[in-house]
């Protein structure tokens, strides 16, 4: 018999599960895609205004699920809803703004991982809004990085978020410092990562160094573009983490690949083959659209420490209730 379902809180997320145990979480869940053992439900996404309504889900293990949320100027409140795939019951409901963080910056650091130089140290950050923080502690995660720089084309966020960098990882040797362009920030850089809702590309190939790698995760809706279409020319691998949402909804890799993808890989296949970065590449390309998969890697296993801890608050299990076809006629009256 099932366990009663659960509702997981933010902060039941943050203590039970770090962004460094959420990257072999991640690695699991694409590894089980690659061998046909777990499978993405397409991403879907409503555009309202400058707004997104966005739901997407997957099948692992005995669960299925999707999350789902609306990116509005005034905010978001994603939840991921867990059913057991068996007899399709209620699991858990988890708040997954902290969760969704994890998963971002979680697949990009698996990506970096997998794709970037072992001896990488510099790392370029644009972009100082929600996720940019989880951004840049996914590469420390995975490498030794000495030096942060920041781009934002506002000079005060730049430089603030610069300063919060050194306080949240200063005792880890890491050094930030705020740059007035993009191109200065890549000047020496050996992982780029781009966390923007930039509308049109701001960074072009002549500003990667060779032998760099760049993961590029903020334009995930068609309106939005971060990098020149240059960068694909000198890119000796390109890899993103869904197919089917890259060709859907990055306006990027449709403008690049138009009916022909036979040169982009999914990470899930890089890690099945055990292919890391290749030898004497130029530069190396991550593109992360977001996946039913990961978040529910991430979401079955904070599940599995939940129930394990007695964390949770118990949900009566839903019971089913005849609907109401009509309104109640009033009583005809003695005559």
């Amino acid at each position: 018999m099932n366990a009663d379902p659960v509702w997981i809180t933010e902060a039941q997320v943050t203590s039970l599960l770090t962004l460094a145990e959420a990257i072999p979480a991640l690695e699991s869940g694409l590894r089980l895609q690659a061998q046909g053992q777990a499978e993405s439900m397409p991403k879907t996404m409503l555009q309202f205004g400058r707004n997104n309504l966005h739901a997407l889900g997957a099948r692992l293990g005995g669960y299925v699920g999707t999350k789902t949320w609306a990116h509005t100027e005034g905010g978001t409140c994603p939840l991921l809803l867990l059913w057991n795939a068996e007899d399709g019951q209620l699991a858990a409901v988890i708040e997954a703004f902290a969760l969704g963080n994890l998963r971002t910056g979680g697949t990009t650091g698996l990506a970096t991982g997998w794709l970037a130089r072992p001896d990488a140290g510099v790392l370029a950050m644009a972009g100082t809004g929600k996720q940019a923080l989880s951004q840049v502690a996914a590469v420390l995660a995975v490498r030794d990085i000495r030096e942060v720089r920041v781009y934002s084309p506002t000079a005060a966020r730049r430089e603030d978020f610069a300063a919060r960098i050194e306080a949240e990882f200063g005792a880890r040797g890491v050094r930030a410092r705020a740059c007035a362009t993009m191109a200065a920030a890549c000047d020496g850089a050996d992982i780029v990562t781009l966390a923007t809702r930039a509308r049109e590309p701001f960074l072009s190939a002549a500003m990667l160094g060779a032998g760099s790698h760049l993961n590029a995760i903020g334009a995930i809706a068609p309106d939005r573009e971060e990098f020149q279409q240059d960068v694909f020319d000198r890119a000796a691998a390109v890899v993103v983490d869904d197919m089917s949402s890259a060709r859907a909804l990055s306006r990027e890799f449709r403008t690049h690949y138009g009916q022909d993808w036979q040169g982009v890989q999914t990470l899930s296949e890089r890690i099945l083959r055990k292919e890391r970065r290749p030898a004497g590449a130029d530069i190396t390309l991550f593109k992360a659209m977001g996946m039913g998969i990961s978040d529910l890697a991430l979401g079955t296993e904070i599940l599995r420490r939940a129930r394990e801890q007695g964390m949770g608050r118990s949900l009566p299990a839903p019971v089913k209730s005849k609907p109401r076809f009509f309104a109640a006629q009033p009583a005809a009256q003695a005559g």
